[in-house]
């Protein structure tokens, strides 16, 4: 299988999931009991707005390989009309070029750098 052939929505799609479970193990691991306060405290990691903006600060300090900007470049340019009625398109399409980033590394096998990523996000260790 070619990972750089796949459709960057299905990319996405993968890489959605990894990255609310890497926020979710994150926000157990710092204590939070309470599944109301989970489910608070993760929507400031995982809202189309938190990530479009960790993604613009993986890119303002080059975190991103040339690779890794490729990926993004192409989920952000990717043609779409529809996105959530709560953010506008530029957002929601950045938003889906750092998940699209995610499901790409883990197609291959590069968990060690979505371990990179995520912790450049949480600002911690996951």
């Amino acid at each position: 299988m070619n990972v750089k052939e796949i459709n960057v929505l299905v990319l996405a799609y993968l890489g959605d999931t990894i990255y609310e479970n890497y926020v979710r193990r994150n926000l157990i691991a710092r204590g939070i009991a309470n599944v109301n306060d989970l489910q608070t405290e993760s929507i400031s990691y995982v809202s189309a707005k938190a990530q479009a903006s960790f993604l613009q600060k993986m890119i303002e300090v080059s975190f991103l390989l040339e690779e890794e900007m490729d990926v993004v470049k192409r989920a952000r340019n990717y043609k779409t009309t529809s996105h959530p009625k709560n953010c506008d398109i530029v957002t929601y399409k950045l938003a889906t070029g750092l998940e699209a980033l995610i499901g790409y590394l883990s197609l291959e096998n590069k968990m060690e750098r979505i371990d990179e990523i995520m912790n450049f996000i949480l600002g911690d260790v996951c």
